[in-house]
């Protein structure tokens, strides 16, 4: 498993994805003390919350409910167990899906933006993709002795907390791969654990602090304050606040004198045009979108992250490397709020595909941003054409404690 993968996020309907989940919600909850699926949250069920995001990425959504319980449009039973489960629910996926997500009924605040995340990195060859959360707590792995009357626990080993991730869903995978991992009809707490088996590639990306499974009465207690518009702590008298963070970002490189370095402007090759030197692509525009997004969290620069001495970034797609730079910002708490780019270049004329542009960085980011063309009017190495240069401010926030 790898920890943090980069992704990538070309429009799904360019890579020609059917994308299908499968919502779990057969439980019985037996340690919430009902069928906390069905509990009412906002005026939903916790599983039409579930749901609803879903249906936003996705071609179709396959609901797997009680078997005992009616029916309903899109619906199937369940079986005795998680995996059985699922194994109902893509028994109704159709065989052309490319990508079936399975996403828990009980996490009724995973997002729309995370589905993003976990379907492209599985679109840029992942096996798998699954979001994780840094665990805060310290870790104990022990081993239990049991008399007659007194059950003793013995510390056995504390792994690295930096190597430990808290897993949720949605869970997005290739769906060939998913169906060979349920075939030996095995039993795992996740379906990544089936294609770890397999020997398959699965990529953790940067999960979502508020994206929370319902277990216990105070898991829907804490959901129902959230919605009400308390933060996000446990405790419902500490009022909400936003903490709002501006970074700017900038970047320029030269023209290349190798004829054959594409031109990459925001994730768009532009054919015919000349190339910039750099030690990656050299996507003056996505650099500038990182570095303001780093700048804004206190995370760094894309020298830092991406050093120009290491060979693996040699070359490397500039949105791969912003799609990290997202996931990274996104794993702080931070929620981002919109970006904005000013690229300044005689040529080539950015008009004809700002549109493209916008919307291919959008996708990555998860929020808008805007991308402005300005000329130099001949001033300057920019206007005596010899390279391009961007600027860029993103806004950011997350929910804090009043002081």
């Amino acid at each position: 498993m790898s920890h943090l993968e980069p992704t990538t996020s070309e429009p799904l309907s360019a890579r020609g994805e059917n994308v299908w989940t499968i919502v779990v919600a057969a439980g019985r909850g037996q340690r919430f003390g009902a069928a906390k699926q069905f509990a009412d949250l906002g005026g939903a069920r916790v599983v039409d919350l579930a749901v609803a995001a879903a249906r936003e990425r996705s071609t179709g959504v396959i609901t797997v409910l009680p078997a005992d319980a009616e029916p309903e449009a899109g619906s199937v039973p369940g079986g005795a167990s998680r995996s059985e489960s699922v194994r109902a629910g893509l028994a109704a996926v159709p065989l052309d899906a490319t990508i079936v997500c399975v996403h828990d009924g009980a996490r009724p605040f995973a997002s729309a933006e995370l589905y993003d995340v976990v379907i492209s990195a599985v679109a840029a060859g992942a096996d798998a993709a699954i979001p994780g959360v840094p665990v805060t707590d310290t870790i104990k792995m022990v081993s239990m002795a049991e008399t007659t009357d007194v059950v003793t626990r013995h510390v056995v080993d504390t792994p690295e907390r930096d190597a430990l991730v808290a897993v949720q869903t949605p869970q997005a995978f290739r769906a060939d791969i998913l169906r060979r991992a349920h075939a030996s009809a095995s039993e795992a707490t996740d379906d990544a654990a089936l294609v770890e088996a397999l020997g398959g590639t699965v990529v953790v990306v940067a999960g979502e602090t508020t994206n929370r499974k319902i277990t216990h009465p105070e898991d829907l207690d804490w959901a129902r304050r959230v919605l009400a518009g308390h933060s996000i702590d446990e405790n419902p008298m500490v009022p909400s606040r936003v903490e709002t963070r501006v970074g700017q970002g900038v970047d320029v490189h030269r023209f290349s004198e190798d004829p054959s370095r594409v031109l990459v402007l925001g994730g768009s090759t532009f054919p015919g045009e000349r190339g910039l030197e750099g030690h990656s692509d050299a996507d003056v525009i996505s650099h500038a979108v990182a570095e303001a997004l780093l700048g804004a969290a206190g995370l760094g620069d894309l020298g830092e992250l991406f050093p120009d001495t290491d060979d693996r970034f040699a070359g490397a797609d500039s949105i791969v490397l912003l799609t990290e730079v997202v996931s990274r910002v996104r794993a702080e708490g931070w929620q981002i709020g919109n970006v904005d780019a000013a690229v300044m270049c005689e040529a080539p004329k950015l008009s004809p595909r700002r549109s493209e542009i916008r919307q291919r960085l959008t996708e990555v980011v998860g929020a808008p941003v805007n991308v402005r063309g300005r000329r130099a009017e001949g001033l300057g190495a920019i206007g005596r054409r010899e390279g391009i240069a961007c600027w860029a401010v993103a806004v950011i926030t997350r929910q804090g404690e009043e002081n």
